[in-house]
């Protein structure tokens, strides 16, 4: 009975302990500079804006991120965003949930964009004649490049979104066959 009456207060005790720190979270906010300003800015292939930008993100691994800006290189490199000591499992539920104080983790990466690199008139006029070249040997174009994986950036993702064959779509009206 004693074990009964001292488990239902722990269970009330966290419930308004839950209840009240409620307020409690984790913001996470990434923020990308560069020199100059004004690149255009993707993270995982999805647009985030022009330098300087700042996104919030919900998880952490490694990132592709990718600066284009007119007359300058592209810049692509892969980013690992490790989590920091209050987000690792266990502990996470804890100052997530429980814990009336809002952590901040906050990350900045900088960027120095070369200038594109213009060709001069002798470089310009031999690469046309090596496409002349080429044109009266029957190649017209060069050699496929050979796109780089991620998957050794990414091991654990899944090379197919689920292991089920995929289903027929109908048509959106009726076929006359």
């Amino acid at each position: 009975m004693v074990r009964r009456r001292h488990f239902f207060w722990l269970i009330l005790l966290i419930l308004v302990c839950v209840s009240s720190w409620a307020d409690a979270a984790v913001r996470r906010r990434v923020t990308i500079r560069s020199t100059p300003p004004g690149a255009l800015v993707y993270i995982d292939d999805q647009e985030i804006g022009v330098t300087p930008v700042s996104t919030s993100f919900t998880y952490y691994g490694t990132r592709k991120v990718q600066l284009v800006k007119d007359g300058y290189e592209t810049v692509t490199v892969l980013r690992t965003f490790n989590p920091p000591w209050y987000q690792l499992p266990v502990i996470d539920f804890f100052t997530e949930n429980l814990f009336r104080y809002e952590y901040r983790d906050e990350r900045l990466l900088k960027f120095e964009l070369t200038p594109l690199r213009l060709k001069t008139n002798q470089e310009l006029l031999q690469r046309g004649n090596q496409l002349r070249q080429r044109a009266r040997q029957g190649v017209v174009t060069s050699a496929p490049v050979q796109q780089r994986s991620l998957r050794s950036s990414y091991p654990l993702a899944p090379a197919v979104p689920s292991a089920t064959t995929p289903r027929r779509r109908r048509a959106p009206y009726p076929v006359n066959r």
